[in-house]
């Protein structure tokens, strides 16, 4: 039987949680022991323990050592979970003690990246020992990584959860999108472009449901064009940029902010298509009422465009 959490937390202690991350970067008891400073025996005794604890085998017993079975590689990964956020927090009380902010980790959608990077860049400039962690995916995603105390702060849409009001958000800018291609794309030296010249075009997109494949979606709709059936799917800026340069003929839809970014260093042309619609607009969100770390108030300042005078 699976056991409480409470009897979890009272009887695992952290250089337990040592132990099962050697023992998975070793697969040996031995080399295990030595690195946690441990006798063999001890070593034995403490995994034994820990298997307690949890009620079951997290170890397969080979000839060649320890491997890790489907639970054990669970319990593991969130070992190192919390090993990292334990140097993490070592970190962030150090910053503290020091006089600065320490450390902050903030989740970005893609099209807000060059916003994020200019706050960030601003950051650094003024407090040149913080650490930052960009953490990039979606609204959803990052959201639920907020809900977890993985994030300290998200720039992305609350209006795709379900409960928006669990979070605090102030609107950044608003969101201009644009029709992206490689700069050998047959139509880059066209004057202007409706949607139908690229209506049989292979787009890549973000998945559906989305607020930008929804909008992409409306506008063929509004045009009274069939949406392209056989698309590329991803969120991510690197996969879009590498299929992009790996065919001429792809096109994809992004944020103005990002086409720029990669017109500028010649990386891609933006294809002359204007599109009627406007996306939602970028929001810095944190989870409504929890404590902010000053980390965390150091980047929502940089975020936060000054008052004009």
């Amino acid at each position: 039987m699976l056991p409480s959490l409470n009897s979890i937390i009272s009887r695992l202690h952290l250089k337990q949680l040592r132990l099962l991350i050697a023992l998975a970067d070793h697969g040996s008891l031995l080399k295990a022991a030595q690195q946690v400073a441990l006798t063999q025996p001890g070593a034995s005794k403490a995994l034994h323990e820990i298997e307690t604890t949890f009620g079951m085998a997290l170890f397969n017993r080979t000839n060649r050592g320890l491997e890790p079975n489907q639970i054990g590689h669970c319990v593991i990964r969130y070992a190192r979970l919390i090993h990292t956020d334990l140097a993490h927090l070592r970190e962030e009380i150090g910053g503290i003690m020091r006089g600065h902010g320490g450390r902050v980790t903030v989740g970005v959608i893609m099209g807000a990246v060059p916003l994020l990077a200019d706050a960030v860049t601003r950051l650094v400039a003024e407090h040149p020992e913080m650490s930052v962690e960009i953490v990039e995916d979606t609204s959803a995603t990052l959201l639920s990584q907020l809900d977890a105390g993985r994030l300290d702060l998200a720039i992305c849409r609350t209006t795709i959860s379900p409960t928006p009001e669990h979070y605090g958000s102030v609107q950044l800018q608003e969101e201009t999108l644009a029709v992206i291609a490689n700069v050998r794309h047959p139509l880059r030296q066209a004057a202007t472009l409706t949607l139908q010249d690229l209506a049989e075009s292979r787009w890549v997109v973000y998945r559906a449901n989305m607020p930008m494949r929804l909008l992409l979606e409306r506008e063929f709709r509004d045009a009274d064009i069939r949406f392209p059936q056989h698309l590329l799917e991803t969120t991510s800026v690197f996969a879009t940029l590498a299929l992009l340069q790996a065919n001429p003929s792809f096109v994809a839809l992004v944020s103005v902010d990002v086409a720029s970014f990669f017109a500028r260093h010649d990386m891609m042309c933006i294809l002359p298509l204007t599109l009627a619609s406007r996306s939602e607009p970028y929001e810095m969100v944190v989870r409504k009422g929890a404590p902010l770390s000053p980390g965390a108030r150091l980047l929502i300042d940089a975020l936060t465009p000054a008052p004009p005078p």
